[in-house]
């Protein structure tokens, strides 16, 4: 599994905390790690809303699997990523919403707070919120005999998600401001990631043009 981790400015400095839990974790699991959001406060700046269409072009383009990503709250960066086509993101406080998420939601991304009650112990929280995450099988219900209907539902949401976004998911892109789409692919690590891992040329070749526009 490809995992992308992207933090925001406000919360950029914890970024090297949480990339060393969940690298620990994605080595048990065999998974890659790609950190393409900002590393610290010096880096390229990106706000949760920057977040949301980063998670965008690199779940559709099928350069990863999973994005783990956050702001202050979590509130703003949950609700960024699922603006978008493509992106089923959860809630994430404590490794219970993270269990729960993998099995009954199955979604692709995880908005955790970083300044919100990260106190005392939040790197273990942090871990162990990875490990439900990441760690065993995904969509088998929870209790185990919702199974059928969770999943049920969870398809049926994704074809209403589809059904609401536009026919084409370029056309989605190029219907965001210009200048906030230049800003969200204009990371070296970003672009490194889509390039090295996207399977959609179509995309890849659209973030490529917008780039040498620049």
């Amino acid at each position: 599994m490809n995992i992308a981790l992207m933090m925001e400015n406000s919360q950029a400095g914890k970024n090297a905390l949480v990339l060393e839990q969940l690298q620990a974790v994605a080595a048990d699991n065999h998974d890659a790690v790609f950190n393409v959001g900002m590393s610290d406060e010096k880096d390229h700046h990106l706000t949760y809303i920057h977040l949301g269409i980063m998670a965008s072009i690199l779940l559709n383009a099928e350069a990863v699997d999973f994005v783990i990503t956050g702001c202050g709250t979590g509130q703003g960066a949950m609700m960024s990523l699922n603006a978008h086509p493509g992106v089923v993101c959860g809630y994430c406080i404590e490794p219970a919403d993270a269990f729960l998420f993998a099995q009954v939601n199955n979604g692709n991304a995880l908005a955790l707070p970083f300044a919100k009650g990260f106190g005392w112990g939040a790197e273990l929280n942090i871990r162990y919120i990875f490990e439900k995450a990441f760690t065993g099988r995904r969509g088998e219900g929870y209790p185990v005999d919702r199974k059928e209907p969770q999943v049920r539902n969870a398809g049926i949401l994704n074809q209403v998600k589809r059904a609401v976004s536009k026919d084409n998911y370029l056309d989605t892109l190029r219907a965001i401001d210009p200048e906030l789409l230049k800003t969200a692919v204009s990371g070296a690590r970003f672009q490194e990631c889509l390039f090295s891992q996207g399977k959609k040329a179509e995309i890849v070749a659209f973030v490529k043009d917008i780039i040498n526009r620049a």
